[in-house]
This record gives C-alpha cells, sequence and structure tokens, in this order.
C-alpha cells in the first residue's frame, strides 16, 4: 500500500486539504452527468471521499466538468496520463512543492517562502526522499509520481518548485543518477503542466570551503541540471555558513524553528530578485488535461 505524502496548505500553513462531499450531494449536482463516482483509493480510504473517473482512457476531461465544479480532494483519474490527481482549493494561487523534509512542515523554510511572496503550497515528497532515494513505500520523486505514491493536483499551478538533495548526497547516490532521474522529473512536470514557471532549489549546506563536502557537490551539480532545462535555480549550498545560521541547526541537517524562519525569508528574497511574483487574483483557470495541451482546456 503506498502512502501518500501530498497536502494542501494555506499561506498561513494551515492544512486545507478537504474530504469531498459525500456521493449522493455531487451526483445531486447534476455536474457529472455520464461520469463514475467511487470510493477514494488513497490509503487508508476516506468515507466521503469522492473519484471521478473519465469517460474513456486518452478522452478530454468530460463536458460540463470544471475545477470550480468538483469539491477540494475529489480524485480524478487523467484520461491521459492514467494517474489520480487531487483537488484543491484556489488553484490559481497555489505553488507545486516537491520536496524532502527541509519542505515537508508546516513551517518549512520552502513553504515560508513562497508563503511570503502570497502563495498557498500543495506539497508532495517525504522526508527521506529525493531524486534517487527513497523512504520505504514512498519512490523518489520521479518514481512516486508516476506510479502514484504522492498526488499532482488537478488543473493548472501558476509556479513548481523543486527541491532537494540532501537525502542524494547522503546515501551516495552518483552525479549520472541524480541528473538523470532530475531530468526524467522535469521532463514529466513539462508534459503535464507545459508553459508552467519552474524554480529548482538546490541542497543546504555549509559550503565546499567549510566542510559541506557531498551536499555542496549535489547542490551545484543541480544548478546545471536547471540551467539545461531553462530554470531559474537557487544554490543554497554554502547558506549556513555564508549566512551564520549554522547555530540554528537542530541537527547535522536540519533547521530548528528559528533557522527555517531565516532561511524563509532569505529564500523569499531571492526569489523576488529573480523574478517570482505573488500569483495571479481571482479564481481557478480552466482545467487542461495533460498531454493535451490547449486544445484539452475545457
Amino acid at each position: 500500500m503506498a502512502q501518500y505524502g501530498c497536502d494542501t496548505a494555506s499561506k498561513s500553513g494551515e492544512p486545507l486539504m478537504r474530504k469531498a462531499s459525500a456521493l449522493s450531494r455531487f451526483v445531486a449536482s447534476g455536474i457529472a452527468a455520464g461520469v463514475l463516482l467511487c470510493g477514494c483509493g488513497q490509503p487508508p480510504v476516506p468515507s466521503t471521499a469522492s473519484k471521478v473517473h473519465a469517460p474513456a482512457a486518452g478522452r478530454a476531461l468530460a463536458r460540463g466538468i470544471d475545477q470550480a465544479n468538483l469539491p477540494a480532494g475529489t480524485i480524478y483519474r487523467n484520461p491521459v496520463s492514467g494517474r489520480d490527481e487531487v483537488v484543491i482549493p484556489d488553484i490559481s494561487r497555489t505553488a507545486l512543492l516537491i520536496g524532502d523534509s527541509q519542505s515537508e512542515p508546516a513551517d518549512g523554510w520552502p513553504r515560508l517562502a513562497l508563503a511570503a511572496l502570497g502563495y498557498r503550497v500543495h506539497f508532495c515528497g517525504l522526508g527521506g526522499t529525493g531524486f534517487v532515494a527513497a523512504n520505504g513505500r514512498t519512490g523518489n520523486y520521479i518514481d512516486a509520481l508516476l506510479r502514484g505514491d504522492w498526488m499532482l493536483p488537478l488543473g493548472t499551478p501558476p509556479l513548481i518548485v523543486i527541491q532537494g538533495g540532501g537525502n542524494d548526497a547522503g546515501r551516495g547516490a552518483t552525479d549520472a543518477q541524480i541528473v538523470a532521474n532530475a531530468d526524467r522529473l522535469i521532463d514529466a512536470l513539462d508534459e503535464r503542466y507545459p508553459g508552467v514557471q519552474k524554480v529548482m532549489i538546490g541542497t543546504l549546506g555549509r559550503g565546499a570551503n567549510h566542510g559541506g563536502g557531498r551536499r555542496s557537490q549535489v547542490d551545484a551539480l543541480l544548478g546545471t541540471v536547471a540551467a539545461r532545462h531553462g530554470m531559474a535555480f537557487v544554490g543554497v549550498g554554502d547558506w549556513l555558513t555564508r549566512f551564520g545560521l549554522t547555530k540554528d541547526l537542530a541537527d547535522s541537517v536540519h533547521m530548528n524553528a528559528s533557522g527555517r524562519r531565516s532561511l524563509g525569508t532569505l529564500l523569499g528574497g531571492r526569489l523576488r530578485e529573480l523574478g517570482i511574483t505573488a500569483p495571479p487574483s481571482g479564481g481557478a483557470g480552466p482545467l487542461a488535461i495533460a498531454g493535451q495541451g490547449a486544445a484539452a482546456t475545457q
């Protein structure tokens, strides 16, 4: 049974994933005529969750159904990718964040930075994972995405942020393995969310001249991956020493609450320098299905 590591949080860090309405209420709304509803496949199975299947594999989203009409928490089977996706509130103001234990806490510093810019956050990932590293039954980033260990959001987020590398550095992943899986992940996200702005955040460390070791090497490596894909990159491989934050380490690699706040402020400022601005105002935009581009927008 897969372990699901996605959650959605507001700008304040408060979880926002709400269970979908009961089946009878959803059918009564009349928005899903001809679309099958069944129990949620996400373990453990919530008694009130709804799952929506497209009429046939490879077909676009059923006519008359859009994100505004699907209750938050609804699980939708993407007819092109064949993977389950989850409806989240206010997708037009939500950043998709893929990461490890640096990002996982509600007050993780990447989340704090995005919140400071005005984004809600939908997190996909799990502590102990990375581009190559897995954690128990939850795979590395690309494997977890492809086999459904966690679910991407339905619709189109305005920003995608990928953070990680620390667990890869700690478990001896080679440069070739990291690059290959990072490329696969970025390609999969490009296919699912074409044209969406993406940012890579490197591996937090002490810097090559201060004992940063493999973590600083992986940070630099991820910078080259981001450059090849035309992505903005924030290197953090020397931030612990450059900004005097070693005093705020809770252990050898994780920050205490004060350190997370400091890193969140630093990262938010760096994202602004890179031109990452507040999300657009307004409601959820049109819903697009992976692999079908603008023609699939309903």
